[in-house]
Formats: structure tokens, C-alpha cells, sequence
């Protein structure tokens, strides 16, 4: 028995671009119980990324696949296919990469292997929408002789941030000499840098401020004003904004902002033509505001949300979802007087004509540092099995 353990040393979240790092384990244990203990063999193993594509037949229209099904393992195959048994399409890979041939371990000796790859910036984020699912994993697989291919599969997230794959980093060193044998330290000092301007890009692009002021109305007249600072956010961040209704002439009596993400499958790929678009909820606020002057709201965008993007199939946007309840009389027959007495009793009416209308703000949402998306991964850094 060989126990295989993979672990992602920075956590399971990483930006297109960066360079995924994972120490792979194999590990001849050594039983307290067993009488007997041998050495074990390994033929091989190899190590592979891919992303994986997954849509509902009942909203997306795809092209037939021509590659190849590999559902079933014959028993002496050697031919390391990743996504074997995968649900979907792959429709992205790196090139496999071996990490050794014929390993023998005693009991209790384990040995150890780094398998390092550049993440494709050219690829999708990770999504799992109603419609399309991106995944990703990290597949590891090796083989006894004359036995199946084990397959140890880690999944991990990525996220994509626009026009970083764009950038060219300043050649301050392309007069020094070349060194083959720092090709590594170069590597992690470019993927360093990497997540450095990332992290400098996303500050730069959520951190601007000006006053976006918006007057809402209905068919009746003003309601009241609405007043955000900013319209790009981050993974992570709230979305705040303000309510002003005492220069409004039609009374609101109640309103509610939901933070919404629209899903839209691109018209050559819609089952129907025409088909709705998906929306999902991530967060909402709702007040009652009759005689209310001003009021606020925070949304707070999840960090395990996925980022605006697009593909040739798909369309994640963001955006803010209002509906306002307005009254269809005028703020003085909201209240009636209950008694004529010196003693006078105000109380609401007990049926009232109302209005609804709804309006949407389209808003930016981008990604955000990788290590701290981790800590609301819902994915683990390790993953083992037992071959």
C-alpha cells in the first residue's frame, strides 16, 4: 500500500498567470500491526492541469465533441488521460509532466516531488453558473505494474483579472548574463512580480471615488435621489449607497436593492432563441421608508463569487437590482386622525393604492488577492488516496 498525498503549499486560489506549485507525497507507511513488511513500486507517476467545461443541455447548445471518450480503464493501460470519467469537455490542458519512473520505497520511507506550472492566462475563471461550469483541477496519476492508473484529482480556483497577461514587465535585467541554472528562481521571482502588479492594477482600478448621483422617478413625479461613489469593486468589498427622499414628491413607502449577477448565454449557443437570462442573488437589502428623509444600504460581495468575464459561450455581469413602493396618494392621507380630543392619535391607513417600479445599475466587479479568496475556498489544499 502506497499513500499519495498532494498539497498546494499557498492554498487553492490562484490568478491566470501565476505559477501553481504542489509537493506530491508517496509514502510507503509502516504499520504498528503488520508482521510483514515489504517494499512497494511505482511504474510511474505524471501530473497534469486542465479545466474542465460542463453546460446544461437544457440552455446550451453545443457543437458535437470529436474527441475521444475515456470512461473505462483497461486493465494494462499506461496512457495518462487526466480528465478520464470527467463530466463534459476539456478545453484546456497543460502538457503532462512526469514526475519519475520506477520509485521503490521501503516501509516507512517516503519521497517527495514539486510539480511546478505557469496557469494558461488564456483560459476562463473558475465558474459554476446555472447554465455553464468552469473547474479546474490539478491531476495526478500513477500506476503499479500490470495494474490501472490511479488518478488523484485536486481541484483548485482560478481567477482572471483582464489585460494582466498585457503587461510587459521593464527588461532591467537583459544586459546581465544569463544563468540556465537560476531558470526556477527567475520563474518564481516573475510570478512574485506577477501578483505584485496585480494586486497594484485592482487597487488602482476600485480605489477611485466620484460622486455618481441618480434621480428616480416614476410616471408621477420624483421620488427621491440616489448617490454612490463607485461602480468597480472587488471580490470581498461592500457596496454602499445612499438614499435621499425628502426632496421627493411621491411618498416611498418601501424599497429593496438586491446585488445580482445576470448570466447570458451568447445567441449562437441559446437552446432558444430568445431564452431568458439567469440571475442570481448574492446579497439584498430591504427597508420600509415611508417618512423617511435618507437612507442607506451595504451589499457585501462574496469573496467565493465569481468576477465579471466573457467567454465565446458565455456572460457573467454584475449589477444592482432596485425596486421601489411608492404610494399612489400624497404623504398627508398616509396618517389619519383617530380621535377628535384634545389628545390626538395618528395611525396608518389599513389599505392604500400603491406603485412599483424597478430600475438596474450596472456595476464592475473584479477579482481579488488570491491568498485572501483562499480562506473562503471551499476546496482544500490537500487531497490524498491510497493505491
Amino acid at each position: 500500500m502506497i499513500e499519495v498525498l498532494a498539497k498546494l503549499g499557498r492554498g487553492p486560489v490562484f490568478l491566470a498567470g501565476e505559477v501553481l506549485e504542489c509537493v506530491i507525497t508517496f509514502t510507503n507507511p509502516l504499520s504498528a500491526s503488520s508482521t510483514s513488511a515489504s517494499s512497494e513500486m511505482l511504474a510511474w507517476a505524471s501530473a497534469q492541469i486542465h479545466c474542465q467545461f460542463h453546460a446544461s443541455e437544457n440552455r446550451v447548445a453545443l457543437p458535437p465533441s470529436d474527441g475521444s471518450k475515456h470512461d473505462v480503464q483497461a486493465e494494462n493501460e499506461t496512457v495518462f488521460v487526466p480528465n478520464r470519467g470527467e463530466r463534459g469537455q476539456c478545453i484546456l490542458s497543460t502538457p503532462p509532466k512526469i514526475l519519475f519512473c520506477d520509485l521503490r520505497l521501503d516501509p516507512g520511507e517516503s519521497k517527495s516531488y514539486s510539480y511546478c506550472e505557469t496557469l494558461p492566462v488564456d483560459g476562463p475563471p473558475s465558474f459554476r453558473g446555472q447554465s455553464v461550469k468552469y473547474v479546474y483541477k490539478l491531476t495526478i496519476g500513477c500506476q503499479r505494474v500490470n495494474s490501472p492508473i490511479k488518478l488523484l484529482r485536486v481541484p483548485f480556483r482560478v481567477l482572471v483579472l483582464h489585460g494582466l497577461k498585457d503587461y510587459q514587465f521593464p527588461q532591467d535585467e537583459a544586459v546581465a548574463p544569463s544563468n540556465p541554472f537560476l531558470e526556477e528562481e527567475e520563474s518564481l521571482k516573475k510570478d512574485s512580480r506577477l501578483a505584485d502588479l496585480a494586486t497594484e492594477l485592482l487597487m488602482v482600478a476600485t480605489s477611485r471615488r466620484s460622486l455618481h448621483l441618480y434621480n428616480i422617478s416614476n410616471t408621477r413625479g420624483k421620488v427621491g435621489t440616489f448617490c454612490i461613489f463607485k461602480t468597480v469593486y472587488k471580490i470581498g468589498e461592500d457596496v454602499i449607497g445612499t438614499f435621499n427622499f425628502s426632496e421627493g414628491d411621491i411618498p416611498c413607502l418601501q424599497f429593496s436593492v438586491s446585488l445580482q449577477t445576470e448570466e447570458s448565454i451568447q445567441e449562437e449557443f441559446q437552446r432558444r432563441q430568445g431564452q431568458p437570462v439567469s440571475f442570481t442573488v448574492h446579497a439584498r437589502h430591504q427597508e420600509s421608508c415611508l417618512h423617511t428623509a435618507q437612507s442607506s444600504f451595504s451589499l457585501p460581495i462574496p469573496l467565493s463569487s465569481t468576477p465579471g468575464f466573457t467567454t465565446n459561450i458565455v456572460s457573467l455581469k454584475w449589477r444592482l437590482h432596485f425596486e421601489f413602493v411608492t404610494s399612489g396618494e400624497s404623504a398627508g392621507t398616509c396618517l389619519v386622525r383617530g380621535s377628535q380630543s384634545e389628545a390626538v392619535t395618528w395611525t396608518g391607513v389599513e389599505q392604500m393604492e400603491v406603485d412599483t417600479f424597478s430600475w438596474d445599475l450596472p456595476i464592475k466587479v473584479l477579482p481579488t488577492n488570491p491568498i485572501l479568496a483562499s480562506y473562503v475556498s471551499q476546496f482544500s489544499s490537500t487531497n490524498s488516496i491510497t493505491i
